[in-house]
């Protein structure tokens, strides 16, 4: 529905037309929300009011690239992730639900170790992408609590994630965003002394058929596929992390859904010790963790 003069049109009307295009409310209603700068309740509010032309624009373009197969996500700009509400764009990976539960896992051995001001403990965010798991983490845990390093080896990527870190409020002090090669990005310094790395590593097999069209196609294969098999950011991870983490230290990973028993062993070559494969909420094996002992 071309609208030229926005003054005439409702936004009832105008999430109508969306929503009969789009055949999804919800996505009719997020890309409304977004264009009228409201969110929920306060959208349910103004329903009835005028749409002026700029935002009935910004709706017409959004649609056109939602019709066209580009992920909403990367159509509004913004994603929500646990208690963040983060801007993505093609530039990184779509944060999705299996990660939050990679950021449950490793909140929970945080606080088992509890972090304190006075004895802080040190994190890292590998191949970090928006920043979502690093920035959850600085911002659920206590605040003071932990040093937090996020590290990716795209640029680009770096650019998202410090755009994100403003969205965190005085966490962010605790934050330091590197760019590099997984380890290699940390400062010498903390060789040794990293209490719990966490990370969403690419870990697709190159040419992958499984793989959705719209995934392949819009996001970053930097952080999609990783070798012939899969594992070969992993099997730098692994072997890094049984340097970098202090004795102690734990490793979590989010992993294929094909990846737990091949994971696993590599956790137990690197001489990782409780080593535990995860179900996500679909009941595929989805997380990995392993403790440093030696």
């Amino acid at each position: 529905m071309p609208v030229t003069n926005g003054s005439e049109v409702s936004w009832r009307q105008l999430l109508g037309n969306v929503e009969a295009q789009l055949k999804d409310a919800n996505e009719a209603r997020w890309i409304c929300e977004h264009a009228s700068g409201y969110d929920r309740d306060e959208f349910l509010a103004i329903l009835d009011d005028h749409v002026t032309v700029a935002m009935a624009t910004n709706v017409q373009r959004m649609l056109a690239r939602r019709l066209g197969g580009e992920p909403l996500q990367y159509v509004m700009r913004r994603w929500s992730f646990r208690h963040l509400d983060v801007m993505v764009d093609e530039r990184v990976l779509i944060p999705r639900p299996e990660t939050e539960q990679v950021v449950e896992v490793a909140l929970r051995l945080a606080r088992q170790k509890r972090p304190s001001k006075s004895d802080p403990l040190n994190i890292v965010d590998l191949g970090t992408g928006s920043g979502v798991i690093g920035l959850s983490m600085a911002s659920e845990l206590p605040l003071g609590s932990v040093a937090i390093w996020l590290t990716d080896i795209s640029e680009n990527a770096i650019h998202v994630a410090r755009a994100n870190l403003a969205g965190i409020g005085r966490a962010a002090e605790h934050v330091r965003v590197v760019q590099g090669s997984w380890f290699d990005a940390l400062p010498v310094s903390l060789r040794g002394g990293i209490d719990l790395t966490v990370c969403n590593p690419p870990y697709i097999a190159d040419g992958d058929e499984q793989v959705a069209q719209d995934v392949n196609k819009y996001e970053p294969q930097v952080a999609l596929y990783s070798g012939l098999d899969g594992l070969d950011a992993l099997r730098q991870i692994v072997s890094g992390a049984s340097q970098w983490l202090a004795v102690g230290g734990w490793l979590v990973t989010e992993i294929g859904y094909e990846q737990g028993n091949p994971v696993s062993e590599l956790l137990d070559r690197a001489g990782f010790a409780d080593i535990e494969i995860i179900k996500d909420l679909a009941g595929r094996p989805r997380i990995a963790c392993g403790q440093r002992k030696i």
